[in-house]
């Protein structure tokens, strides 16, 4: 059974989810792929895990880097879980690109090459958005393309982390909301 609570963040509403084992998702309400892997039956209650995230929210909004670890329970496929293991190890202030990403799926699995696009289609379905930050990640060269709860909230979560810088950037031709 997964549980529901909603919160108000500064960027809007946010939907809140968890069941027994974790966290298994945090949108931003009206973001594409928008409650993916919610169950069709879901019951509004804020269990322990979904109070936690609250806490978790609540600091990072106000500034500070959240020290509060929430179990997390991850429903992708494999290959998402584990791009999304990979962006909870992106330090809170810093970025990655789809490409280092890309490096360390390839130099894990001992093949020379993995696609940075194949990357970009995960960290775009990641569930548990801004907790499990695929807000840090960036294109080549600092732009910033992509994110299912629109740019502008990318650029607004990396200037929260005091990340943004003049050298990110929308690229003309951009995938970016």
């Amino acid at each position: 059974m997964q549980y529901t609570s909603k919160y108000n963040s500064p960027l809007g509403e946010v939907l809140i989810s968890a069941d027994d084992e974790g966290l298994t998702g945090v949108w931003l309400v009206g973001q594409e792929y928008f409650d993916l892997y919610l169950d069709e039956e879901t019951e509004e209650k804020e269990i322990d895990i979904i109070k936690g995230a609250k806490r978790w929210l609540d600091m990072y909004f106000s500034g500070e880097e959240p020290d509060i670890k929430i179990p997390l329970h991850f429903k992708g496929t494999d290959f998402q879980n584990e791009v999304w293991q990979i962006l909870c190890t992106i330090p809170y202030g810093k970025t990655m690109t789809y490409g280092d990403i890309a490096h360390i799926l390839a130099k894990r699995r001992g093949i020379k090459r993995m696609s940075a696009q194949a990357v970009g289609g995960a960290v775009g379905r990641n569930e548990i958005s801004i907790i499990v930050p695929c807000h840090r990640v960036i294109g080549s060269n600092g732009n910033l393309t992509g994110y299912a709860g629109g740019i502008n909230k990318k650029i607004e979560l990396l200037k929260i982390e005091k990340s943004y810088s003049d050298k990110l950037y929308i690229p003309k031709k951009s995938t970016a909301m």
